[in-house]
């Protein structure tokens, strides 16, 4: 399908709706990349559709959620994973040319440790239950650049602190939950949601509820995907009428 399809799609009176789902995690470069090809697809939507209103929800889930509270040396444990720094270097040079076709590029190099994502996951809870959209969104945007582009520890509750205050909500509300809450060992996500989707892995997106892409796909993919879902809604509200 093609943005002819799209225009098209508009005149036959396709839903002004769309919902996607983002399953994701702090520490997971091809979350980003997936987030940055998401981003495009929506402004290519808008560019036709911009009739159609998109509603964005970022789900947690957590790929190494054992991983200590103190972190694990981010090289070390990268080295042992893939069994070699050139193994290491290849797997990252694959990832940076991935970066670089979205407008990413990540600094590998100033990362010290692969953080526990608890924190951050909380952070970004906790904007979201505060009903801010554009809180949430930032504190996203600013949590993935915090730790692949200037390396920072994402587990740290200073440094989320900060990145809080810096995204508008407020440092002491943020400060005092964490003393009133201090166990969040275990994210308040939906385990039933990423059993029902058969979620095992991120970045994973799904499309008005029916339509799903696994890992950093491109933005054209994704836009298919999004005319799919709108297409879908057609059908099945015309079966219902």
């Amino acid at each position: 399908m093609n943005l002819d399809d799209l225009e098209r799609g508009a005149a036959a009176g396709e839903p002004r709706g769309l919902t996607v789902e983002v399953y994701f995690d702090f520490i997971c470069p091809w979350c980003l990349i997936g987030k940055r090809n998401l981003e495009a697809a929506i402004r290519q939507l808008a560019e036709v559709r911009p009739d159609v209103r998109v509603e964005v929800s970022w789900i947690s889930h957590q790929l190494l959620p054992d991983t200590p509270a103190s972190g694990i040396p981010y090289q070390s444990f990268y080295v042992a994973r893939l069994g070699s720094p050139e193994a290491v270097a290849a797997r990252r040079a694959q990832v940076q040319r991935a970066g670089d076709a979205a407008g990413v590029r990540f600094a590998f190099d100033r990362i010290e440790l692969l953080p526990n994502t608890t924190g951050a996951h909380r952070l970004f809870a906790w904007a979201r239950a505060q009903g801010i959209a554009a809180g949430q969104a930032a504190v996203v945007e600013r949590l993935f650049a915090a730790y692949f582009v200037h390396g920072e520890n994402i587990s740290d509750p200073g440094v989320l602190a900060q990145i809080g205050a810096e995204c508008g909500l407020d440092r002491d509300a943020w400060l005092l939950h964490l003393r009133e809450q201090p166990d969040g060992s275990r994210l308040p996500e939906r385990r039933s949601l990423e059993a029902q989707r058969g979620v095992d892995g991120v970045p994973y997106f799904v499309f008005n509820g029916r339509f799903s892409l696994s890992g950093a796909q491109s933005s054209e993919a994704m836009l298919h995907a999004i005319m799919c879902a709108l297409r879908e809604s057609v059908t099945k509200m015309a079966k219902e009428y």
